[in-house]
């Protein structure tokens, strides 16, 4: 008699947790089919007035359209995005908070630093949606015409070029590093918050020219000379200016934008997200305006950013080790 009911009160145990579990992901799927119900914060972790800036407010509208929620744009600069990402880290993975990445800045920064304060692969990539090839630029009145005009200067005058670009590292550090290797110069990279700075530092005289990206060749086309582009082949909406590659130079660098979200990120939470960034993404006039700035537009989800992610480490750790840049 005793047995059996030892045994009733395991069965009344076990068929409490069994009501508990389901009652759990009962709530936990309402949840879910009610995201999102409130306002998201779209993080920016450069300055006001760069390509991920600019992106993110063509985006705004349009987010808010397919999410059916407020989209707010809020800024944490420093470090080269590693401040923005850092907050992010440590972020509620609860999909109200995300936030603009870079390649290869989040590939980089924790290669090379001891302590960047954040982690590439915890991450969670929701969509990579751009990519901006790099480009050598000098003011319109600058005596360079060339970039071979350039280095020549830079080999004669080891030290005395400089170029701003934005962050360290980043794709502009990068293609500096590239640069001097390559043609065998000394030319002294500046760090910026972001791009935008990049420009008024180049207009007024602090440097002799800008590292930056191809949306910055277009927006101020008339203030600016393009000396070279980091790109594979010519692009678009230069085509009178030649690759590095074309000048015997082997160049190739550039950024991919897209946006990230914390770590534990449910994965229900992340393609409610990416079908909207891809939603976005495909809109004809916002790809119209992007193409018309100079961004080459991207359609990768999660899967495939992740991807991208993973083959990117993979290549910037062979580059940083060859530049001697990784650390110890």
């Amino acid at each position: 008699m005793k047995v059996k009911k030892n045994k009733k009160g395991l069965l009344q145990v076990l068929l409490s947790a069994l009501l508990v579990v389901v009652m759990v992901g009962v709530t936990s799927s309402l949840a879910l089919g009610a995201y999102p119900d409130r306002t998201i914060n779209y993080q920016i972790c450069f300055n006001p007035g760069g390509e991920s800036d600019i992106t993110a407010r063509l985006q705004q509208p349009l987010l808010e359209k397919a999410l059916g929620v407020r989209v707010i744009l809020t800024y944490k600069i420093g470090g080269g995005g590693a401040l923005g990402w850092s907050a992010l880290e440590r972020s509620k993975p609860d999909g109200y908070t995300i936030a603009g990445n870079n390649l290869p800045h989040i590939i980089v920064q924790p290669l090379v630093r001891k302590n960047a304060g954040y982690k590439t692969e915890r991450q969670v990539q929701i969509y990579c949606f751009e990519y901006t090839p790099d480009i050598l630029v000098v003011k319109k009145d600058s005596p360079f015409k060339t970039a071979q005009q350039l280095i020549d200067y830079a080999k004669k005058h080891p030290g005395a070029v400089s170029l701003a670009g934005s962050g360290s590292p980043s794709a502009n550090s990068l293609g500096v590093a590239k640069l001097n290797k390559e043609a065998g110069v000394n030319i002294t990279y500046v760090p910026m918050t972001g791009s935008a700075p990049t420009i008024p530092a180049l207009l007024g005289g602090h440097v002799t020219g800008n590292m930056t990206y191809s949306t910055y060749g277009v927006i101020y086309r008339d203030k600016l000379r393009i000396l070279a582009i980091a790109s594979e082949k010519r692009f678009p909406a230069f085509p009178d200016v030649p690759t590095f590659k074309e000048l015997g130079l082997n160049i190739v660098e550039g950024a991919y934008r897209g946006v990230a979200a914390p770590p534990g990120t449910p994965k229900e939470v992340v393609d409610v997200l990416a079908k909207a960034f891809d939603k976005v993404d495909h809109n004809p006039a916002f790809v119209a305006r992007m193409k018309a700035m100079g961004f080459e537009v991207l359609h990768l989800g999660p899967d495939e950013y992740t991807q991208l992610v993973k083959q990117k480490t993979i290549e910037y750790k062979k580059l940083l080790g060859e530049l001697g840049l990784l650390k110890k």
